[in-house]
């Protein structure tokens, strides 16, 4: 069964033998364990067992664990790390022999990162999910990130207004951890009035982290500010420059395929198969597609490149050259801008 964190503790008061927490943000990963753990020490279940499938891992130290009797618990909790979310060959026949020998007196807690669509649809995952509960938990974005911050700021009884409200998202999207010390922070120093844009400016630096996956979406649905945004916290981060391009010159690469398919009056049906591009992606290109021209991915493609080889031949981190080639996907930056040379 799939639960997501927020909806987690509506399902706790009954616990079930396995919970699965994977994900890739660490504050939801933890918040959610914490609380899982939690709610079966009140339920009886005392004494905790953490196990790590490390190299050389012996799954039957696990298989141990599940029958012995605990010396100092009657209810016990078994912490199973997973790093690679990927038990292998041993360790899944183990997991699915467990779950067929339900122990009332055990809850088995596995942890790792972000699963694959395909891990979701293996034998052991399969059959935990069913006896058990799966909490994915991905950093929210965009309005899941709004939603999330409104939740914590609810959380802690706090006023925040409106334009306060825009800072602490774009000071902190994809930093859920620096998020809630900062609302916390902000329950110790103000927790009766209401918190404006002009205070979070004294208090707080940007501390959001963001993906060049998050970049390329914004400059598909030409949120301008917000790519600028991101790729100075990219920067900062250290992410290397030929990343950021290797990125821009494959999704130009598939807006010219698919642009010119719409120019040829081609139906985009087997261009969305055959480049993998999922329901959940269309949104961002069709945005895309409505606004630039063939022309424009043509230009943005060729300065792409001259960034590209301005960074093999010289050496040269044109990050300024990049600033103005996310302006390029502006159509009108594009008609006042595209003849500076990169």
């Amino acid at each position: 069964m799939r639960v997501y964190p927020d909806q987690i503790s509506k399902h706790l008061t009954s616990l079930k033998q396995c919970y699965m927490v994977f994900g890739d943000d660490p504050w939801l990963c933890e918040t959610t364990r914490s609380l899982i753990l939690q709610k079966a020490k009140k339920q009886g279940f005392d004494e905790t067992i953490q196990l790590t499938q490390e190299n050389n891992f012996n799954w039957n130290e696990l298989l141990e664990q599940w029958q012995t009797l605990s010396l100092f618990s009657s209810r016990r909790i078994i912490e199973l790390t997973l790093p690679q979310a990927k038990p292998g060959t041993q360790g899944s026949a183990m997991l699915q022999s467990l779950l067929k020998s339900p122990n009332p007196d055990i809850l088995l807690l596995i942890m790792g990162p972000k699963l694959a669509l395909e891990q979701t649809k293996s034998k052991w995952f399969k059959v935990i999910d069913e006896a058990g509960v799966f909490i994915p938990c991905p950093t929210p974005e965009g309005t899941q990130f709004q939603r999330w911050i409104n939740d914590r700021i609810s959380h802690f009884k706090l006023q925040i207004e409106s334009d306060a409200q825009k800072m602490l998202t774009g000071l902190y999207e994809g930093n859920l951890l620096a998020a809630d010390q900062a609302l916390q922070l902000l329950q110790l120093l103000n927790p009766t009035q209401p918190i404006n844009s002009h205070q979070l400016e004294q208090y707080f630096e940007d501390q959001s982290r963001f993906s060049v996956f998050q970049l390329i979406d914004t400059l598909l649905y030409n949120q301008k500010k917000k790519a600028l945004h991101i790729l100075v916290q990219l920067k900062a981060e250290g992410v290397a420059l030929p990343i950021i391009l290797w990125s821009l010159f494959k999704e130009l690469t598939i807006l010219l395929q698919l642009k010119t398919a719409q120019e040829d009056k081609e139906s985009l049906q087997p261009h969305w198969s055959q480049l993998r591009i999922w329901d959940k992606k269309k949104p961002a290109y069709q945005a895309a597609l409505s606004r630039l021209k063939l022309s424009h991915i043509d230009n943005l493609l060729i300065k792409t490149s001259a960034l590209e080889m301005k960074l093999k031949q010289q050496g040269n981190d044109d990050w300024v050259g990049v600033s103005h080639l996310c302006l390029l996907f502006d159509p009108e930056a594009h008609n006042h801008l595209a003849h500076i040379k990169m």
